[in-house]
């Protein structure tokens, strides 16, 4: 059930005050090392690293004179999303950078327990959806999660 809190969390800002030192604590993530949210550096590398990886693969497998040579990148990062960050959490760029993609409560009715596992195809489709419409993906909480994340029940956290 969505509370005046969760609402007013997006517009609020960091939990601590604008400070951001306890990012992910209502998530029930360290603040900092393995496990805590990543970084938006990290996270915008990680992303041009697995669209310009689905442009190669584009380049190669549409003809240049095709028509969905312009759909046929979008394409590809959504499957590779799907694909990759269903089955072992992270994309191509997520494990190059050190982060992977994990679910979270929200908010966590205990302390959460990563059990490592991958957050399933479901939320890898719902999160790839979200992310392909772009809009989504900017839109922030104030724990740094976007509305994509949220919206799958998941967070970007380092490896």
């Amino acid at each position: 059930m969505v509370t005046r809190e969760n609402i007013g969390s997006w517009l609020e800002g960091s939990p601590a005050g604008g400070e951001g030192d306890d990012r992910g604590a209502r998530l029930g993530l360290p603040r900092d090392g393995s496990g805590s949210l990543a970084g938006l550096g990290r996270r915008i590398v990680a992303l041009l690293i697995d669209w310009f990886a689905s442009l190669l693969v584009a380049s190669v497998v549409f003809p240049h004179d095709s028509a969905s040579r312009s759909w046929g990148p979008l394409a590809i990062f959504a499957l590779e999303n799907v694909v990759l960050v269903g089955s072992i959490g992270s994309s191509i760029g997520h494990r190059l950078l050190g982060l992977r993609v994990r679910r979270v409560a929200t908010p966590p009715a205990e302390p959460v327990v990563d059990d490592g596992h991958a957050p399933g195809f479901l939320a890898a489709a719902i999160r790839t959806v979200l992310v392909c419409v772009v809009i989504p993906a900017v839109i922030w909480d104030g724990d740094g999660r976007g509305m994509h994340d949220r919206a799958a029940g998941t967070a970007i956290v380092r490896r």
